[in-house]
């Protein structure tokens, strides 16, 4: 079973208990300092035997590192020379352990805010560290309702989130609080939801421990907890897992195939403010005689512009071995591993599934008439965090959806910080086979231009209008300039939309 939580109504407890924390240097920076970056970076593989051999001494934050991370047993005595021991017994945080020695009763996670902020992550116990092995990396049997630390999609969405000032904000699916320990730094009300009740728990004590504003928490699935009520900001990771059942809260969403996804998507649109942002993690279907692109594309409500990018692709079998492997059943008896692992693969072929596609979907309730809606694949790095390059793509295709291609020409541009331009071509070629466009910075895109589209973006400072830029070229290359301004205007519009090219505000 479970284990009991600390208690969540002693803020001064914790607040004690952060500045003992916090006077150990127990923090991601301090981690780091006293561990090496290799043994940090074993943590994240969940290998904790190399933090095991780094905290062998007795120093205050080697016991907490062993006590809240480790989760290995520490002399009292040692304990309550950085800790209020009897305060933290009382209200639950530690628990004897027999003779002398205490354990902690959760994991407690540093965690380095954006502006250099210290945080700390609460969970449950073994779930704190070892992102990539789930809830099985505590061994044996998950439960269904473990509470996760910060893991790799976590930190995605975090970096991904529009970070903006906001008058009310929504975390749905909370979980240990990460997303609603961001919103809490730009938006004035912060309300966390989630099914599972030890979630909003561990929430609550999250932000208490971080110094954190508190926020409303409810109970309840999707968009129930809320009504109706608008937000200018709501993020989801939410339980997104296409499995055979609900078996694990945190993970398996208990609707049939992606429909958990596609709800909350198609819901999101009445909850958003005029100008808000719905920023969610998501899995959906790859299935038989269907294009992808066209079953995201449904998924976005009226009223809103969307940007979908897929990031990965998994065939059925490995995503069975991923989410079996998450839940420690690949530990169990192989009999019962291989029962399970045929029934994921019966639920894919009941439904026609032959992958699952996994990424980020973006919305921005516009009420336009012409929605923009880009769904693309984008498997390569990134340069997170990409909240502002969320934002600045929106406020992009606005931009294009309000001017013709006479008021783009009329319109100024300037290049984007950090694009080099790359010619491809045989050694000692006069001319080069293509031109080469591309970003060191946000999403990292490259796109192939020609020489008027190259010729074009380099001028672009922000002085001349498109037009005036585009008369030149033809001037100096012996082209129409009527020609040259008929057919380049869809160029311009690309190498804005995937923010080649920024517009700059007129007047």
């Amino acid at each position: 079973m479970s284990t009991e939580l600390p208690a969540a109504d002693r803020p001064d407890v914790a607040a004690r208990l952060r500045g003992g924390l916090l006077k150990a240097a127990f923090t991601a920076d301090g981690l780091l300092d006293l561990l090496g970056a290799p043994a940090y970076a074993a943590l994240a593989r969940s290998e904790t035997v190399p933090a095991l051999r780094a905290t062998r001494g007795d120093t205050p934050l080697e016991t907490l590192v062993r006590l809240f991370l480790l989760q290995q047993p520490v002399p009292g005595a040692r304990a309550a020379a950085v800790l209020p021991v009897e305060e933290c017994l009382d209200s639950g945080w530690l628990a004897e352990a027999g003779g002398d020695e205490v354990t902690a009763a959760v994991d407690i996670r540093p965690y380095g805010g954006p502006a250099g902020e210290d945080w700390f992550i609460v969970s449950d116990l073994g779930c704190a560290v070892g992102g990539a092995a789930g809830a099985g990396g505590r061994g044996g049997e998950a439960e269904t309702d473990v509470v996760l630390g910060v893991g790799g999609a976590s930190t995605t969405l975090a970096g991904l989130t529009v970070r903006t000032p906001a008058a009310a904000a929504l975390d749905l699916g909370t979980g240990s609080g990460i997303q609603a320990l961001h919103l809490a730094q730009h938006a004035t009300r912060v309300t966390a939801t989630d099914l599972n009740p030890r979630a909003l728990h561990c929430t609550r004590l999250t932000l208490a421990l971080s110094g954190a504003p508190e926020a409303e928490l409810l109970q309840g699935s999707l968009f129930e907890p809320v009504g109706d009520t608008r937000y200018d900001l709501i993020v989801s990771n939410p339980p997104f897992v296409i499995s055979p059942g609900a078996r694990l809260t945190y993970r398996d969403g208990g609707m049939g195939g992606d429909d958990l996804c596609r709800t909350l998507v198609q819901q999101a649109g009445a909850r958003l403010s005029e100008g808000g942002y719905a920023q969610f993690l998501a899995n959906w279907q790859h299935l038989e005689g269907e294009e992808w692109t066209d079953r995201l594309r449904s998924w976005v409500p009226r009223g809103c512009d969307a940007w979908i990018v897929q990031r990965e692709v998994q065939d059925i079998n490995q995503y069975a071995e991923l989410w079996l492997r998450d839940a420690g059943d690949h530990q169990g008896d192989p009999a019962g591993y291989a029962a399970r692992y045929d029934a994921w693969l019966d639920e894919f072929e009941r439904r026609g599934t032959r992958a699952v596609g996994f990424g980020w979907i973006t919305l921005r309730r516009t009420g336009a008439e012409r929605p923009s809606i880009v769904v693309e694949e984008w498997p390569h790095p990134v340069e997170q965090p990409l909240g502002e390059t969320v934002r600045r793509h929106f406020e992009r295709v606005a931009y294009l959806r309000a001017h013709d291609d006479a008021a783009l020409l009329a319109g100024r541009f300037k290049l984007a910080p950090e694009v080099v331009q790359e010619q491809v071509g045989l050694p000692g070629a006069e001319d080069p086979e293509h031109v080469v466009l591309r970003q060191n910075r946000g999403m990292r895109r490259a796109t192939r231009v020609d020489t008027v589209g190259a010729g074009f973006a380099g001028v672009c400072d922000g002085t001349l209008t498109a037009g005036t830029i585009l008369d030149a070229i033809a001037q100096l290359v012996g082209e129409d300039p009527v020609l040259l301004r008929d057919r380049t205007p869809a160029q311009i519009r690309l190498l804005v939309e995937q923010g080649f090219l920024e517009p700059v505000a007129e007047g």
